[in-house]
């Protein structure tokens, strides 16, 4: 363990602290989200994590599971509200309105268990 060093403000001495280097590929939706979220309505949970470092790989973590689940759920919706090609083909803005119906409804789950929980 390295040896903490101080700086004098005035009459008081302040430890240097740093956090280490964390990778800074953008995050997406989701894990925006979650972050905002913390920030928020869990301080206490978003402090420990920034503190220990696992903020980052959290939310990235959250993120990716927020899209896998979009998209295994997304499927599932289309064929049981029987939106396929043909109706894509034949009626475009009943199926632009489906599918966004659908991918609100996917979403508000997601939204329920992993972002907002």
């Amino acid at each position: 363990m390295s040896e903490l060093t101080y700086t004098r403000s005035g009459d008081y001495l302040i430890p240097d602290l740093s956090l280490t280097e964390q990778p800074q590929a953008p995050l997406g939706k989701y894990g925006r989200m979650r972050k905002d979220y913390l920030k928020e309505h869990r301080p206490v949970l978003w402090n420990s994590l920034l503190l220990s470092e696992k903020l980052y790989p959290h939310l990235r973590e959250i993120d990716e599971a927020a899209n896998n689940r979009l998209e295994q759920m997304m499927p599932e919706l289309m064929k049981s509200a029987g939106v396929t090609e043909a109706l894509k083909a034949s009626d475009p803005m009943k199926w632009v309105g489906l599918m966004n119906t659908l991918k609100a409804q996917a979403e508000e789950t997601i939204l329920t268990e992993l972002v907002f929980s």
